[in-house]
């Protein structure tokens, strides 16, 4: 499986394209604000041949569904996404005024998704971690053969999700890392929502904001 990575809108955010050899692929967090940043992702799809099978939110927060319109409109694809994003879905337009960015309005999941649950696409399989905290209803997908997270805002490298925002919860947070995150090996890569990579075993080493046998954030 392939990975690539696009840095979009005024919050750099991390969007995501997985494929395999099958050319099938799917699109996580797309973060287009405009048509220019539209084309980056689409010139991509097309010049590489794939073809989009599924959108995928690891959640709503405005940052991360900024392309959700476009992407949806180009491909006809189903949008997958945790049912308690609805909120995030609907505080959406307050959102993008108060942050002062442009919003095409995101449409309604197609269907809902829950731990437990696997994706596929082409000859790839997705596991489904659901990581609330940041995010009431917050998802993070694995792909154990590759050894890979696409985790959103849950860990960063040497951070974690910020836990002040409506529908955060701060021991919600510490739990999805501690119990979801940090169970998995330690050569796992996590590629987040914003900056660069890193791994379960370099952060739980080294990340001092939520610390394996921490209880507190």
């Amino acid at each position: 499986m392939k990975v690539a990575q696009f840095t979009f809108n005024a919050f750099a955010e991390n969007t995501f394209i997985l494929w395999d050899d099958t050319l099938s692929c799917v699109i996580i967090d797309p973060g287009m604000t405009d048509g220019a940043e539209d084309a980056i992702l689409f010139d991509f799809i097309q010049e590489h041949g794939l073809k989009p099978t599924l959108l995928l939110n690891t959640h709503c927060h405005i940052d991360h569904i900024l392309g959700n319109a476009s992407t949806k409109q180009r491909y006809q694809i189903e949008f997958l996404a945790h049912r308690n994003e609805l909120a995030m879905l609907e505080r959406a337009p307050a959102a993008s005024m108060m942050w002062g960015i442009p919003y095409r309005e995101s449409p309604l999941p197609d269907r809902f998704l829950e731990e437990g649950e696997t994706i596929t696409f082409g000859n790839t399989t997705l596991d489904i971690l659901f990581v609330p905290g940041h995010s009431p209803g917050h998802l993070a997908f694995v792909n154990h053969a590759e050894k890979l997270v696409i985790g959103g805002d849950v860990l960063f490298n040497g951070s974690v999700g910020r836990v002040d925002l409506p529908g955060c919860k701060a021991e919600d947070l510490v739990h999805s890392i501690q119990q979801k995150m940090y169970a998995l090996p330690d050569d796992y890569v996590v590629y987040p929502g914003h900056g660069p990579e890193t791994t379960i075993g370099a952060e739980k080493k080294a990340n001092m904001f939520v610390r394996p046998d921490w209880s507190g954030l």
